[in-house]
């Protein structure tokens, strides 16, 4: 890929691909040079470092998504802090709240969180943070004096500009989706107009969200070149700009250029 734009996929559930080397490597002759493999509960935590040590391309993130969170107890909390020692394992997530479902009551959410960013902190590893109709607590639980040494992004993110401020403010990354191609998103593409692009990620959310021309068929990685080819419309300047800055952005966050 050498003098080619490459891009990273910062969100990726690759655990429910069936097809990962043909997944990867339409990726890769997509100019994706990594992929950062997220999950859900435990076993897609496991899943998600078995396949980052079979791919050199592939990282992992390990978490309990906040549908799952009535799973949560001491002994999972245990689980993960066994997976932050893996090597390839360079995130705890994704975690977080969404209220717009009940698969999780909100009691049981919020421990889970808490207790995940407490691990992040602990293992100084950033948090990938899924938010849904929750905004407004996970602020006020990410100002708590007590995490104020967190960090991570906020993914596939649906909020607005002075939403994604707050965040900013706090120092997290705003990372967008294929939701940016969607015409009903307004907010969502004035927020990737304007936020500063030293706190933007790009993402796939991968199977899910397919971006525009694919919106409704099956997403995967190849396709977040359309996210980025999106955002440099949006702000009137070159794909390859976009593909550089976030690159540099996610090896960051995610220390990728730690092997």
């Amino acid at each position: 890929m050498t003098n080619r734009a490459v891009l990273v996929d910062t969100h990726a559930h690759l655990e429910v691909v069936e097809s990962i080397s043909e997944v990867i490597d339409r990726a890769f002759k997509n100019g994706v040079e990594t992929v950062v493999a997220v999950s859900s509960d435990l076993d897609s935590s496991r899943r998600t470092i078995e396949i980052s040590h079979s791919f050199q391309t592939v990282y992992s993130a390990v978490g309990i998504h906040p549908h799952e969170a009535s799973s949560f107890n001491e002994s999972a909390l245990a689980q993960l802090a066994s997976f932050v020692s893996e090597k390839r394992v360079r995130a705890i997530g994704e975690t977080g709240l969404d209220y717009h479902y009940s698969h999780s009551n909100r009691e049981s959410q919020i421990m889970s969180f808490t207790n995940q960013i407490g691990l992040s902190i602990q293992s100084d590893l950033p948090l990938i943070i899924h938010i849904r109709e929750a905004f407004s607590d996970v602020l006020n639980i990410l100002r708590r004096p007590d995490f104020s040494n967190a960090r991570g992004v906020i993914h596939c993110f649906t909020g607005d500009y002075e939403t994604a401020k707050w965040f900013i403010d706090l120092g997290f990354f705003i990372s967008f989706s294929g939701i940016v191609t969607f015409k009903n998103a307004e907010n969502v593409r004035d927020a990737a107009k304007r936020i500063p692009l030293d706190r933007m990620l790009i993402e796939t959310d991968s199977p899910y969200l397919a971006p525009v021309p694919f919106r409704g068929k099956r997403n995967e990685p190849a396709y977040v070149i359309h996210v980025a080819q999106k955002i440099a419309e949006l702000r009137g300047t070159s794909y390859e700009k976009i593909a550089e800055i976030t690159t540099i952005n996610a090896k960051e966050l995610f220390r990728l250029d730690d092997k």
